[in-house]
């Protein structure tokens, strides 16, 4: 029996740094379980954004984490740029979030595979 578990599909494993591909693999697998934060301003998560993510900027993370996520949740983060990835993903492990992975390449490398984005509609 332990074998027939060994060959069914198993999703992508969490690590600190994911491809975009990493992500979808778990969305497309179903696993509820994670969150994906868009730490740009939200001018720029309101022009488009991953589908499904939430916006918490760079300058509130932190604190809007905290009374949003749990501290062992899985957490993708992304930013405008891999370093500003990278800054906010430092911030959260230093908050106590234990599984937070970067998403390299950020919304451009999700748009440039073509995985679906979302934009917020303004009223203007």
């Amino acid at each position: 029996m332990e074998i027939f578990f060994e060959l069914l599909p198993q999703a992508a494993p969490f690590k600190p740094r994911s491809r975009v591909f990493d992500l979808k693999s778990r969305l497309d697998w179903g696993e509820p379980a994670l969150t994906i934060v868009d730490a740009r301003p939200r001018a720029a998560f309101n022009e488009c954004h991953i589908m499904g993510a939430i916006p918490l900027a760079a300058d509130e993370l932190v604190a809007r984490a905290q009374v949003n996520l749990e501290v062992d949740r899985d957490i993708y983060v992304y930013g405008e740029t891999d370093e500003e990835t990278e800054a906010a993903a430092a911030s959260l492990r230093g908050a106590g979030y234990k599984r937070v992975s970067e998403i390299v390449g950020g919304l451009a490398a999700w748009k440039a595979v073509n995985y679906e984005v979302e934009k917020t509609a303004v009223a203007v």
